[in-house]
């Protein structure tokens, strides 16, 4: 959990937190509501996380209201983005990419405008450019393997950076999170990531469970409280010379791994269907330098990681259709 000198610090704080009713966001609510911490949450969703917040729904990409949201508060956690599956993000770009540019732009500079002692941006390893391994500052000569996403995310790590190059503003940082999942992440079938699509296939009562690929595809799954225990670690302490830190579990797992652990919280007959694509062969995240510069250290196991999230589930399985769907027909 966090240390003693970052609770004490966030006591009696003012913290904003865009994107609080979100897979992360609603975690470091909790932890700053738990600390003592004045909590405004921002969100389009017709969501309660947490009673002890204030909760505003809002629209960011709208300079005026953001400048109104952000005034008085002394630190923001500018967690708001767009999650979807490959399939959305590539067949509906604009409405990926087009709306995170601007509610990042606005965030960003209204937070400049009210002299927000610190804000922490998280970003994302879809930033990255293709690799089997992440490691900050490298991987950078390509363009991002999330393509339409990931240079949105690029442009608000930019912005930061021309923060601190011209008015010194070394009190913004930035995190890159790997594949993160936990309670509250996102159920709907049409664009939800691999842990709870699988998930929604059980519930729903496929059998056998259908699964993509041949499951030796390697990723760095991270639980969403971890996350955001490193996501404040990283705002009091700074990423000091770094750009951004990695926030990821540390170790990587095979799909076919994911999948038996997933068998032990809830029994389902996988298929994997070897005619769908893998996908790329091993990603996973080096966070020694988290480890180093802000403490960071995981502590949750993957298959307690996979209970917290199916029994939150199994007790809020229809909370994503009162969630902002960016992707929509329009």
């Amino acid at each position: 959990m966090l240390e003693a000198d970052i609770l004490n610090y966030l006591k009696g704080k003012s913290a904003c937190v865009t994107g609080g009713t979100g897979l992360i966001g609603r975690q470091v609510t909790s932890l700053l509501c738990d600390a003592g911490a004045d909590v405004r949450v921002v969100s389009l969703d017709d969501i309660v996380v947490d009673e002890r917040a204030e909760h505003v729904k809002a629209d960011l990409t709208e300079l005026s209201t953001c400048k109104d949201i952000l005034q008085g508060m002394d630190l923001v956690f500018h967690l708001a983005g767009i999650k979807g599956s490959i399939d959305v993000t590539i067949n509906k770009p604009a409405s990926h990419f087009v709306p995170a540019l601007m509610f990042n732009t606005n965030v960003l500079e209204a937070s400049r405008l009210n002299k927000v002692e610190k804000l922490v941006y998280t970003s994302s390893i879809g930033a990255y450019s293709s690799a089997e391994v992440f490691v900050e500052g490298k991987n950078e000569d390509g363009p991002p393997m999330d393509f339409y996403a990931g240079w949105g995310k690029r442009m608000a790590e930019f912005q930061i950076q021309t923060y601190k190059i011209q008015y010194g503003m070394d009190n913004y940082s930035v995190v890159r999170p790997c594949n993160v999942y936990g309670p509250g992440d996102n159920f709907d079938p049409d664009n939800a990531m691999v842990i709870p699509t699988l998930m929604h296939r059980i519930r729903s009562g496929m059998d056998p469970v259908l699964v993509w690929g041949d499951g030796s595809a390697i990723r760095d799954f991270a639980f969403s409280r971890d996350v955001a225990i490193g996501t404040i670690q990283a705002l009091y302490y700074g990423t000091g010379d770094s750009p951004y830190l990695n926030l990821g579990s540390g170790e990587g797992y095979s799909i076919r791994e994911l999948v038996e652990t997933l068998q032990e919280v809830v029994e389902f007959t996988p298929f994997f269907d070897t005619s769908k694509p893998s996908g790329f062969p091993r990603r996973v995240m080096d966070v020694s330098l988290s480890r180093e510069r802000i403490h960071f250290n995981p502590q949750t196991s993957l298959k307690q990681g996979l209970q917290e999230t199916w029994d939150w589930y199994m007790q809020n399985e229809d909370e994503y259709k009162h969630k902002q769907n960016y992707f929509v027909s329009e």
